[in-house]
């Protein structure tokens, strides 16, 4: 094991062409139309803006943002907003295209979407962070409302900058509209279960695929690459179901122990000091040792293109739980499958976060809540229903579990598609 060094190594890789890649194998093995797949390959509208925020010095400086809905034939556009330096309009369309699959596979009546704007939102201010949130809301009200798009929290956006985003937009209009965004405080509309839903979907995926395994969660070990709120509500749940968290990173470092990280402490360990590394009784170690870690299960929970053909040969894990949007490329995924790794893809894998923001736009919209217990519920059910018919999808056409996944998710988009026609 070697010296700590942060975990978020340079994508080398576009992640459009990526994601069209997974797409045209797809297509191709279910043999779609070929209009079809020229519509279904591309992104609807994509919107670009630059805009100013007044920093506290005084100063003025100018940012660039997305919005790209790629599909919404069956229903609003959904998808969240990042805010990371290393935004780029392909990564958004990519994430965009991905949010349509996850739809549709889960059975949600939403097309995808994505948002960004490139900004290290660490170096900024609290109030720096909340007049860029506005200016930005603001720049792409355009094309976002509960009947058109709806964004969520996604990279380094929270729960406080969806309230920004739906108080400007209402502000605009002129009275409160709660199911603009979702993924919002429970104190202007937000759900139950939401900050938690994407871990603990991960969660359910990492039993349902078990089963399916033959593979006792009591025996199994299992490393989270990215601690942040997917991976580290995912460690924490599959732990007291029983999983053993043997390694973990962040974007400051990573840490292994053998016998098996108390996932509790841990939490209270990086709230305290900001960083995963330190903690008692775990090794410093690499980011990508914690990929390559001697273990049953790997969560990918950071970004996109961490597993390639250039470290695929070296992962151990046989089960892989696709916690990130598009973390494995599609040269790593022929790899792996070679292999013998079970991969089961982002758009079943983290599906718990769109579900409980489809649970919460429901909500708004008739302004009537659940508790949380019935929200979990009920997404363990979608979740599981997801998984299930994509590995049956797979197990018949004889395919991986990505392209069982898509062979579901292009069927139902195609058929929307195909029966709204085209305008005019």
């Amino acid at each position: 094991m070697t010296v700590t060094i942060g975990v978020e190594t340079p994508a080398v890789e576009n992640p459009w062409h990526n994601a069209q890649r997974q797409f045209d194998q797809a297509a191709e093995l279910f043999g779609l139309d070929p209009a079809l797949r020229s519509v279904l390959r591309e992104v609807k509208r994509q919107l670009i803006v630059s805009f100013p925020v007044k920093m506290d010095d005084g100063s003025v400086r100018m940012f660039e943002g997305y919005r790209v809905q790629h599909n919404v034939a069956r229903g609003p556009a959904k998808g969240g907003i990042r805010y990371h330096q290393a935004v780029t309009l392909d990564e958004v369309k990519a994430l965009a295209m991905w949010m349509t699959w996850k739809c549709a596979i889960a059975g949600l009546p939403f097309g995808g979407a994505k948002g960004g704007v490139v900004v290290d939102p660490k170096k900024l201010s609290l109030g720096e962070l909340e007049r860029l949130t506005r200016r930005y809301a603001s720049e792409i009200s355009l094309v976002i409302g509960p009947e058109s798009d709806i964004p969520a929290p996604d990279v380094n956006t929270t729960p406080k900058v969806m309230a920004w985003i739906m108080d400007t937009v209402s502000m605009e209009q002129g009275f409160s509209i709660p199911a603009v965004v979702t993924g919002k405080p429970l104190s202007v509309g937000g759900s139950q279960g939401r900050s938690s839903a994407t871990g603990r979907g991960v969660m359910f995926v990492a039993l349902e695929a078990c089963r399916h395994l033959g593979l006792d969660p009591g025996k199994a070990t299992v490393a989270v690459h990215g601690f942040g709120n997917a991976g580290g509500v995912a460690a924490r749940l599959m732990r007291e179901r029983g999983f053993t968290i043997c390694a973990v990173s962040d974007s400051s470092g990573a840490i292994y122990a053998r016998e098996g990280l108390d996932i509790d402490a841990l939490l209270l360990h990086k709230q305290r000091t900001g960083s995963v590394t330190g903690f008692p009784g775990a090794d410093d170690v690499d980011g990508k040792d914690v990929l390559e870690a001697p273990v049953d299960v790997l969560v990918p929970a950071a970004l996109e293109n961490q597993i390639t053909a250039e470290n695929a040969s070296r992962i151990r894990a046989k089960l892989i739980l696709e916690a990130a949007n598009g973390p494995v490329t599609p040269d790593a995924d022929d790899i792996l499958a070679q292999r013998g790794v079970t991969i089961v893809p982002d758009v079943v894998a983290n599906a718990g976060g769109v579900t409980v923001s489809y649970f919460e736009w429901v909500q708004d919209l008739q302004s009537f809540f659940w508790e949380e217990s019935e929200i979990n519920a009920r997404l363990e059910k979608v979740i599981t229903k997801a998984l299930n018919e994509t590995w049956d999808m797979a197990d018949t056409r004889g395919v991986t579990l990505r392209n069982g996944a898509y062979f579901l998710a292009i069927a139902r988009v195609a058929e929307a598609t195909t029966d709204r026609g085209i305008y005019p």
